[in-house]
């Protein structure tokens, strides 16, 4: 089943996995999200959402939101599409109001300018933690485009295809499939949160070492935190700090390949 959702990203560019999380726990992720919504963070731009609050550096907020950055449902499945050591490039929650207006065709990591748009370099994921329907603000994507050399969406284009799941659900897609949030003409607030990754040669979207810093990372899996970017490329030694591994921040015990006779 990873292989097929894979090749479906391949091919089409996205793949929905549906209901990943029982309704406990969605509830669960949106007790600890609730304390930043409210109104709160809404965006200060047309892109971000006027409509919309957007919540950031989440790792750091609450422990339970590396349940869904680490999901042993979703992350086979990044696993067949990325090379070996990739990193959390960005991880938000995006609580879209009634009233907001779909925002523009973008793409969440293309590679560019230095790589074929084309290629794979990031792979993202949105959670859906309530329904996503005709109505309320579903993310819209526009199939195959992730293939183009040049082509560019149109304003409001014909091939975009909206994703409908139910809450629990995730919808996975290439980085460089041209999407966006749709148009919320609903009464409730649509709400979703949104894992990317990226190949560990390219920069992260947020800088995670200074949004979760060693004594928070310090709480996480050993995947999260090399997720997170206390971690060096291998082969190789790009991310070290200092000269020596970025884990020596988050524990002063640790003890790299050569200490565990690993060729290093």
């Amino acid at each position: 089943m990873n292989e097929h959702h894979a090749r479906e990203v391949r091919e089409r560019g996205y793949t929905i996995v549906p209901e990943v999380l029982t309704p406990a726990e969605v509830s669960d992720i949106k007790a600890a999200l609730a304390p930043w919504l409210g109104g709160l963070h809404m965006g200060r731009n047309d892109f971000e959402g006027f409509r919309t609050e957007r919540v950031y550096a989440l790792l750091a907020k609450d422990d339970r939101f590396a349940r869904i950055v680490e999901h042993p449902r979703i992350l086979p499945i990044v696993d067949l599409l990325l090379e070996a050591n990739y990193l959390l490039s960005a991880n938000l929650a995006i609580n879209v109001h009634p009233g907001e207006t779909p925002q523009s065709f973008h793409t969440d990591n293309s590679g560019m300018p230095y790589t074929s748009r084309t290629g794979i370099h990031g792979i993202s994921t949105i959670w859906a933690f309530d329904d996503f329907t005709e109505t309320n603000g579903a993310t819209e994507v526009i199939p195959g485009s992730h293939l183009w050399e040049d082509e560019r969406p149109l304003a409001d284009d014909s091939r975009a295809e909206k994703v409908i799941m139910p809450a629990g659900s995730v919808v996975v897609f290439s980085g460089s499939l041209f999407h966006r949030g749709g148009a919320n003409r609903s009464d409730r607030v649509r709400l979703a949160i949104t894992p990317q990754y990226c190949q560990s040669w390219l920069r992260q979207l947020e800088n995670m070492t200074l949004a979760v810093p060693p004594d928070i990372a310090a709480r996480f899996s050993p995947r999260v935190q090399a997720m997170l970017g206390y971690s060096v490329r291998e082969p190789g030694f790009m991310g070290y700090v200092d000269g020596m591994h970025p884990m020596r921040l988050v524990d002063e015990g640790y003890r790299g390949r050569k200490a565990r006779g690993l060729p290093s």
